[in-house]
């Protein structure tokens, strides 16, 4: 005979357990919603290939915040899921000067993730509200983009979808149509989860239901599709006007961390010394030889226009290699502040043009409110004194072969997170791209493979092969088509070379530049102020 067991009491009000409580307590089964949002986000970044999750999250995140009630809890529940997703993603910003850093960006970026909740609940009841709320996304990137400070673009949809199916769309709009198109995705998915929901109820069910649940699985379905049917425009790799080759060199450092030039001739040295193993390979016929070289950014720390050393070895390696040479160099100015700067250094003639790093890192190559800083950190006054140069971001070199001039377009290290910096070169006439790159201050972290897939975003974005240079890796040759042809492993002297197309035609990103993104934002703005208008009224 079975023996039945009497009710528990406190399972007869609903238990006592986790799931229980969840159940009780709608908030924290949001606020645990909100957690994984941000957290498939994060995994759907560098070095993980799982792009297809950031769509997920986004639907996740909007899910929660779209629910009717007070704005200061859709803001809450983004805050929380931008939390869960920037603490992972950018920890390698505290790896040498503790916490304080890593957690203040992580907050200040996930505002913008509790602006985007606040503004998805403010609108989530008008009719095409899935529109709506995607443009909703693009506002909130692009606040983050411009401000404080001049913005912090990290972390943007788009530089997670290096490996995904919406890669292509960079051709068409740029970094933020890809976001957009990953966002409009995910919002449109909860409406096709919301109108699914409802027609399973009689008494719930709208009118044009079916129209409803059509639409919003088409937009699913299509969006991506588009992308991946779009591959087929890309570039061949190796269609061009004509063809160079290129090396790029990856001397290392004799250790990472933020002093790591503190030996910096040994940091010079290295790259010289790698220069020179490629001289001799090209002399043995073991490999051809290159029509430009590029150094990493911070490959030479020691102004090699104030000293005579460091020019001479710099122009000894450029003699040997027959080849011009962007080297990477700290240029110490008049008045004691530096620029960051590459310059084209021939081995006949010496240092040519060059490309002052126009935007720059606050709180690393310059401390805003320096006197109010330093009193929160002793770190403070390790901050550079760098200051912005001018310029298209072009600088010129004659193939070693001769022929006409190369158009080289440069991003130094931090500027290619912003959309500008490639843009104006390509409208100067930037023929090929290259991101010279100094990671030796972030450790062995996953900021080198985030930055990386930031430069395949911009190859396919402005149809350019791009060639990045790293002090410590990853070096890498991207074609147009955004595929990562070479790259180097990390934390070892190497140097690759490939044979890479020159192009003077223009993807329609290119021609259309920022206009996608503000029409999209303008729009937003007026959506959300028409819907708080209705809100009151």
């Amino acid at each position: 005979m079975t023996q039945q067991r009497a009710a528990d009491p406190v399972e007869a009000q609903g238990g006592a357990g986790p799931i229980a409580r969840l159940r009780r307590h709608p908030v924290y089964r949001r606020l645990l919603m909100a957690v994984a949002a941000g957290l498939l986000i994060y995994v759907s970044f560098p070095p993980r290939t799982c792009w297809y999750l950031a769509p997920v999250g986004v639907a996740l995140l909007t899910l929660v915040v779209r629910e009717p009630g007070r704005l200061r809890a859709g803001f809450g529940y983004g805050f929380v899921a931008g939390l869960a997703f920037f603490l992972p993603l950018l920890p390698w910003t505290g790896i040498y000067v503790g916490p304080v850093p890593w957690l203040a960006l992580s907050a200040a970026c996930a505002v913008y993730l509790g602006v985007f909740g606040l503004l998805v609940r403010l609108v989530g009841a008008l009719p095409g509200w899935p529109l709506w709320a995607a443009m909703m996304w693009t506002l909130a990137e692009w606040l983050r983009s411009v401000f404080p400070f001049g913005g912090f673009p990290w972390g943007r949809l788009a530089f997670g979808q290096g490996d995904g199916w919406y890669l292509p769309l960079a051709q068409l709009a740029g970094a933020p149509g890809v976001s957009f198109a990953v966002a409009l995705t995910g919002t449109a998915a909860v409406a096709l989860v919301v109108r699914v929901a409802e027609a399973s109820v009689p008494d719930r069910r709208k009118s044009g239901w079916r129209i409803g649940i059509g639409f919003a699985a088409t937009v699913v379905v299509a969006v991506p599709v588009a992308g991946l049917l779009l591959r087929a425009a890309l570039p061949a790799p190796d269609a061009g006007d004509r063809s160079i080759t290129v090396a790029a060199i990856q001397g290392s450092v004799p250790r990472l961390g933020l002093d790591f030039n503190a030996q910096r001739r040994a940091v010079l040295d290295n790259h010289v010394h790698r220069t020179g193993e490629l001289a001799r390979e090209v002399a043995a016929g073991r490999a051809p030889a290159p029509d430009v070289v590029i150094w990493p950014e911070n490959s030479s720390d020691i102004d090699p226009l104030r000293n005579a050393d460091a020019y001479a070895e710099i122009t000894e390696a450029a003699r040997e290699i027959h080849a011009p040479i962007l080297v990477g160099a700290v240029l110490v100015n008049s008045d004691d502040t530096t620029t960051n700067s590459v310059i084209v250094w021939d081995g006949a003639t010496g240092p040519g043009e060059r490309h002052d790093k126009k935007i720059i890192q606050p709180f690393g190559e310059y401390l805003p409110m320096r006197g109010v800083f330093r009193h929160f950190s002793e770190y403070a006054d390790r901050a550079g004194y760098f200051v912005p140069g001018h310029g298209d971001g072009v600088v010129h070199t004659q193939p070693a072969g001769g022929g006409d001039p190369i158009a080289i377009g440069v991003a130094t290290c931090y500027e290619v997170a912003f959309d500008r910096a490639f843009e104006q070169a390509l409208h100067a006439g930037a023929q090929v791209l290259t991101v010279p790159t100094n990671n030796a201050t972030f450790g062995d972290s996953d900021m080198t493979y985030q930055q990386l897939a930031m430069s395949r975003i911009r190859a396919v974005e402005h149809g350019r092969a791009v060639v990045v240079s790293a002090t410590t890796g990853v070096s890498a040759i991207i074609t147009a088509d955004g595929v990562v042809r070479q790259q180097t492993p990390k934390l070892v002297p190497a140097a690759l070379e490939a044979r890479i197309p020159l192009r003077d035609t223009s993807t329609l990103a290119t021609r259309l530049g920022s206009w996608p993104e503000w029409v999209i934002s303008g729009f937003a703005v007026l959506v959300a102020g028409a819907a708080a208008i209705r809100r009151r009224t």
